[in-house]
């Protein structure tokens, strides 16, 4: 197999009843020069997850299941799969999370056409369905335009399964944040790589499927204010005036970002 031109970096934590679906979306992609990487986080499933994953594995060369000795956490899981990823483009794809056919061939448009030499993240816009990706539960969040490392302090339009970072534009070898374990762990990450004047575009192609739980969208903010929080204090080192000033930003923004339903 030669060097692809996406490596899908995929964690997966008891994903057998979602990542057969996750697979398919990528073999449905009308670009084709990609390698998937999933990596099994000692999922207590009884290898179920894994049989899954390994079962499209051997038809198709392109998809590898790595199978962790330990539990890391998604920052952990998504680490071990960048180790081993030789893409130039990671894309990232969480294991319940669906990307339309032409998710990959929109996105490589975009990057060609891009002419700004700062911009190393690339994220579309997404849709916001219930658990069996059938109905939309939320209006799709859309987003376009460039974001800096400081307005992403105050607002995250980032969605992981719908961002691909350039490796060659990522200054030395940046990973998740495996302290953090899967809270906050890929908005620290895209933190890390902007940091230095690095830049993300959004564009307003509505291209992934992101699957939520209906009981639990305002329970999910609450449960992310302290992580958001551990962010700018501990993680960025901020005093408690700063901190205190981006996380009142930051859950202003996620209001906004949750408040219109169909």
């Amino acid at each position: 197999m030669t060097q692809p031109v996406f490596s899908i970096i995929t964690p997966m934590y008891n994903g057998a009843s979602f990542v057969g679906d996750t697979i398919k979306s990528v073999l449905a992609q009308e670009f084709h020069d990609w390698e998937m990487i999933v990596v099994d986080d000692c999922s207590p499933d009884n290898g179920a997850g894994a049989d899954v994953v390994q079962s499209y594995a051997d038809k198709d060369e392109r998809i590898k299941l790595i199978r962790a000795k330990e539990n890391r956490g998604s920052s952990g899981a998504r680490n071990q799969a960048m180790d081993v990823a030789v893409g130039r483009y990671h894309a990232f794809l969480d294991s319940d999370d669906i990307w339309h056919p032409d998710y990959l061939s929109t996105m490589k448009r975009h990057i060609e056409e891009n002419k700004d030499e700062t911009v190393a993240i690339y994220f579309a816009s997404y849709r916001r369905m219930n658990s069996t990706c059938d109905r939309e539960l939320l209006s799709p969040y859309v987003f376009e335009g460039k974001r800096t490392f400081h307005q992403l302090l105050r607002h995250c339009p980032i969605f992981t399964s719908a961002a691909i970072v350039d490796t060659l534009k990522s200054p030395g070898k940046i990973r998740f944040n495996e302290a953090l374990k899967a809270l906050r762990d890929d908005y620290a990450y895209w933190l890390d790589i902007m940091k230095s004047g690095l830049t993300a575009y959004g564009f307003k192609d509505v291209l992934v499927d992101y699957r939520m739980r209906e009981d639990s969208m305002t329970a999910s903010k609450v449960k992310m204010i302290k992580p958001q929080w551990n962010i700018y204090r501990k993680v960025l080192g901020f005093n408690l005036f700063k901190s205190a000033f981006y996380l009142f930003t930051w859950a202003v923004n996620g209001v906004k970002k949750y408040r219109k339903l169909h």
